[in-house]
């Protein structure tokens, strides 16, 4: 599968990590090291699947996912995170997120998480 992800995380560790996993799959990656950029790449790059970090420095990563949903309703975005709270899952899945991956990461996890994405009906 191919496609173009944008990775949102405020670690360069973990969006090389990413990358690394990514870019041998046959994704084009974008990355953002904050919501703010995060926002603005969305829009200037137009990602198919957004992985999104929830604990960032300036804007939460749920604020980030509320933003873009409320901007572009069909945004696909793929929470990652180390929080594994039930609680934290239902929050994403009511901001509109598309999915949970959890830190670290797994190679195989994260690529079927976002082959479901990209499959997803009406994309």
């Amino acid at each position: 599968m191919t496609g173009k992800i944008l990775i949102v995380d405020d670690s360069s560790l973990a969006r090389r990590n990413l990358r690394q996993i990514l870019e041998p799959a046959g994704y084009a990656v974008v990355e953002a090291e904050d919501g703010l950029v995060a926002l603005e790449r969305y829009f200037l790059e137009k990602p198919d699947v957004v992985l999104l970090d929830l604990v960032m420095k300036g804007m939460y990563g749920l604020e980030v996912l509320r933003k873009l949903r409320e901007l572009d309703p069909e945004a696909r975005v793929l929470v990652v995170s180390a929080d594994v709270q039930s609680s934290s899952h239902d929050l994403v899945e009511e901001a509109g997120g598309k999915g949970f991956v959890s830190k670290p990461f797994d190679r195989e996890e994260i690529l079927a998480a976002l082959e479901a994405a990209m499959t997803e009906v009406g994309r």
